[in-house]
């Protein structure tokens, strides 16, 4: 099953998956405190980052490319805050319906990698694009702050030889400062971890959940920030 039949067919499944997953928001708040500022989480998806970056933020521009992802975090953000402070919006990262000069912080979790693959031709020339569209809603003085796989089922950076052309660039063309997480799965049980992960991950991940008995799935994550 391709991609985006995963986050359009399957995006509660996905929502599953990520929910055990650690809380970032002091590693956000630790490169840029949002409380008070207008913020675009660009590739929101279920809400992984919308549901920290809601509680504090002036407010909250949520945008994604699959309607069924945005449906699950307003209802999740709904549930949560009594206080409606977020939009949701359908966009491609490349044209966002956003106004110029319009946020303070941008953050996006394992989004704009799925444009900046090299499998595609165009993908340095999508990144450039995704990246005027950054800055030109971005207020001075504000900050753009991006999560990326650095490999899942590895306990030590081992990012996707397809993501290394856009990493490069995103340090040496767009001079973005750059450090590593752990972003593991905690799951209750060895079955659970199979169960939750194989849908998007594919067997080459299940067989390591196998073989090692892991119910809680190591995964590494890249962080890349700018202060504009």
């Amino acid at each position: 099953m391709v991609i985006e039949e995963i986050y359009g067919k399957q995006a509660e499944a996905y929502e599953s998956m990520v929910s055990r997953q650690p809380d970032l928001s002091e590693i956000i708040h630790g490169i840029r405190s949002y409380e008070g500022l207008d913020v675009l989480d660009l590739g929101a998806g279920s809400g992984r980052l919308s549901m920290l970056l809601a509680r504090d933020a002036r407010s909250l521009i949520c945008t994604d490319i699959s309607e069924p992802m945005l449906n699950i975090l307003d209802d999740k953000l709904s549930e949560a805050y009594h206080s409606r402070n977020w939009t949701t919006v359908v966009a491609d990262h490349r044209s966002l319906p956003v106004d110029s000069s319009s946020v303070d912080l941008i953050v996006s979790g394992w989004s704009i990698s799925y444009l900046a693959d090299s499998s595609q031709e165009q993908w340095s020339d999508n990144l450039g694009r995704v990246m005027d569209e950054l800055q030109r809603v971005l207020r001075p003085g504000g900050t753009i702050l991006i999560l990326e796989t650095m490999g899942t089922g590895t306990e030590t950076p081992n990012p996707p030889d397809f993501l290394t052309g856009y990493y490069a660039q995103l340090e040496h063309r767009y001079e973005f400062s750059h450090q590593w997480i752990r972003t593991d799965y905690v799951f209750d049980t060895v079955e659970e971890a199979l169960q939750n992960t194989g849908f998007f991950f594919g067997e080459e991940l299940t067989n390591k959940i196998q073989a090692n008995q892991w119910s809680t799935v190591p995964e590494c994550a890249g962080i890349w920030w700018k202060h504009v």
